[in-house]
């Protein structure tokens, strides 16, 4: 047998509402990555990443900025606000970390987000939760042939034209001027890679169950956050697509309204939010607290082809005694085994649940999967078995060495 060769690129996909950690997973990888490109999204999310005694958090710009010598790319598929990307540039800049056209690049077709969409969605926006960022009515302007691309934004006579109010112009034509030099065709530079058999990551924000066509809609972002995202927010073949990793925590986590079956209300949810800071890197809003929902998991190995999975915050778990896997739901008194993005189903689901043993021993310094409690190798193995994936990455802290590979064959 010819023996398996590994990936020369990996899409990074979250599996459920956001906030799995992809932006400490994605950085991890990006040590052997040479393209760290994002396909999707604005500045409503949020990656953190923790290295050494800094924390840095991105929402625009790919987590691959932490390392040397990376090629950053901003994808067609996102909506970029410039004053926002411009003072994350500054900050990361204030932290030492050189951002420039070499490292740096943000494609002609992305659109932008106007100071009218910021407005708009704080008008709007509270009823399903969104960040007020301006992003769905960006997205909007966009499908309705109406929006300010990239390419339009920094070409001063096409924008002057479109948008003539002198205050507007004025400030904006500043933006434009520092972004200028950052702009260039990144559907070919992706294809290019691509071709060199570079290794590249796929960048995913948001999640399986946020994406405007497969999550629980309405309370949804206004992109595509599943792998499909990948090929429309880059403009590469899927066939190209070699790995699709997933990404999800060892407990589940929702920020905003809409329907959440495993929700903990009781007091061990309040110590799992603290444990694990379970608070949003771009609104700081607390995060909902459930336990792992299997029939989730599995909607989202099946939306995405996932190949692999990598379980983000095992060690939150430390010091609870029983821990819980919802593997059906119970409606209006049938069993349902399947996952449905249908939330006037989804708000009347009762989650059934297997109970297993927890664990005491303190994880974050262990660094070799054979070297996890029994018990904790167990709670993996389990979900391993109902999701029918392997685990290839397993996340003990916030800290990129706090990381182990339970099994590399579907990394670089």
């Amino acid at each position: 047998m010819a023996k398996q060769t590994c990936p020369s690129n990996i899409a990074v996909i979250g599996m459920e509402w956001g906030d799995e950690g992809k932006g400490k997973i994605i950085d991890f990888l990006a040590e052997k990555a040479d393209v760290i490109a994002r396909f999707n999204g604005g500045n409503n999310a949020g990656h953190t990443i923790e290295v050494g005694d800094k924390k840095i958090v991105v929402h625009l710009i790919p987590s691959g900025v932490m390392h040397n010598n990376k090629l950053n790319i901003v994808g067609n598929g996102l909506v970029i606000d410039p004053k926002v990307l411009l003072d994350e540039i500054k900050n990361l800049e204030k932290n030492k970390i050189k951002i420039n056209p070499e490292n740096l690049v943000i494609s002609e077709n992305a659109h932008i987000i106007l100071p009218k969409h910021i407005e708009e969605d704080r008008q709007i926006g509270g009823k399903i939760g969104t960040t007020g960022r301006g992003i769905g009515p960006a997205y909007t302007d966009k499908a309705a042939r109406i929006g300010l691309r990239i390419c339009d934004f920094v070409n001063e006579a096409i924008f002057k034209k479109r948008f003539g109010s002198e205050e507007f112009y004025q400030k904006y034509k500043e933006y434009a001027e520092s972004l200028k030099d950052y702009v260039n065709d990144t559907t070919l530079m992706v294809n290019y890679a691509i071709a060199k058999n570079k290794k590249i990551l796929f960048e995913g924000a948001q999640g399986t169950l946020l994406d405007i066509d497969y999550g629980t809609y309405p309370f949804v972002t206004s992109s595509s956050a599943t792998a499909g995202g990948v090929c429309t927010g880059l403009g590469i073949s899927p066939r190209k697509i070699q790995s699709v990793l997933g990404v999800c925590k060892a407990y589940k986590t929702r920020v905003g309204n809409g329907p959440f079956p495993t929700e903990i209300t009781s007091a061990v949810g309040e110590k799992i939010q603290k444990s694990g800071k379970e608070f949003g890197a771009t609104t700081g809003r607390p995060r909902r607290i459930g336990w792992f929902d299997a029939l989730i998991g599995k909607y989202a190995v099946m939306i995405n082809g996932i190949d692999s999975i990598a379980l983000t915050k095992l060690d939150v778990f430390t010091a609870i005694d029983k821990l819980k896997i919802c593997v059906a739901y119970k409606h209006k008194g049938n069993i349902i085994e399947k996952f449905t993005p249908n939330i006037h189903i989804l708000q009347n689901c009762q989650p059934l649940y297997e109970e297993l043993d927890g664990w005491w021993d303190d994880i974050t310094k262990v660094r070799t999967y054979d070297k996890l409690p029994n018990n904790a190798k167990k709670y993996l193995k389990r979900i391993e078995e109902l999701l029918g994936v392997p685990i290839s990455i397993v996340s003990v802290g916030p800290k990129r060495e706090q990381t182990i590979i339970a099994r590399n064959e579907f990394l670089f």
